[in-house]
């Protein structure tokens, strides 16, 4: 059985159906709602996280007898939050899950899933095809941070990629194109040999032009990922540069070169199955 009949609740129904588990998915506020409970194998929780211990504790309280793995989907919470039940366990997809369809693709897609608990989580991502991570106790909130840097963090450098390539009219599927590359090379190579740009050269004065050339309302998130990308090539930003990104009073917008252009500072599952 599911509670929660949102994004992940709806993707997860989808995808065990398909694989053979016999689903049944209802609203967290229906704890009461079903007689089929006592025969449940697996009862998920797909509520949002400040959610799940209540959810956890009402269910206990109306199903005393309840013997399933009751098991939550978040990534950051830990077991403790079912601590009401006897048997419990977590499955984290990491994968986004935009819809009920394409969330259940996904899932079925050799998708990996970070994991605690009881041994049935085991079989659960084994039925889906996927592949299982341990990850435990306080690493899950670093591990959930880093899903969010990979696909939060993407997702708000994409929007500003959108907005810069409409303000200079270039089809932004160009850019599009160049993001799945550079990702394809940080895949095969890592991302201290795929990084290129003016960050990776220590080219300041390139740096401070497109600074120049920024909205003011965009140079912060740049810069911050430009600070990013000039450690991983092992440089410092300028004194300037360093002082614009703590906040300090900004030194003169327009760019600042010398001759050469040479910066002024030096610096198995059973199919049959029940939720």
């Amino acid at each position: 059985m599911i509670f929660g009949r949102g994004r992940a609740g709806t993707s997860f129904a989808a995808a065990l159906a398909e694989v053979g588990w016999s689903i049944e998915l209802v609203s967290s506020h229906s704890l009461d709602a079903s007689a089929r409970l006592t025969d449940a194998e697996l009862v998920l929780l797909t509520v949002s996280d400040a959610a799940i211990g209540d959810v956890a504790d009402r269910l206990a309280e109306r199903h005393r007898s309840l013997t399933a793995v009751v098991a939550h989907v978040s990534g950051a919470c830990d077991l403790d939050v079912l601590a009401a039940h006897p048997r419990v366990g977590s499955i984290h997809p990491l994968m986004s899950l935009p819809d009920a369809e394409t969330g259940a693709r996904r899932l079925l897609d050799r998708c990996t899933f970070a994991i605690d608990g009881d041994p049935l989580i085991d079989a659960v991502v084994a039925d889906l095809g996927g592949r299982a991570i341990r990850v435990t106790g306080s690493r899950r909130a670093l591990y959930h941070a880093t899903a969010s840097v990979a696909a939060n963090h993407l997702t708000a450098l994409c929007a500003q990629v959108e907005r810069l390539a409409a303000s200079v009219d270039v089809p932004v599927d160009a850019y599009w194109t160049m993001m799945r590359t550079t990702l394809e090379n940080v895949e095969e190579r890592g991302p201290g040999a795929a990084l290129t740009g003016p960050a990776a050269r220590a080219d300041w004065p390139t740096i401070r032009s497109h600074l120049a050339a920024l909205p003011s309302d965009e140079q912060r998130l740049y810069l911050v990922l430009c600070e990013g990308a000039a450690t991983l090539a092992g440089h410092d930003l300028p004194d300037d540069l360093a002082a614009q990104l703590d906040g300090a009073p900004s030194t003169p917008t327009e760019p600042r070169f010398t001759t050469g252009s040479v910066a002024t500072n030096a610096s198995d599952s059973s199919k049959d199955r029940h939720t």
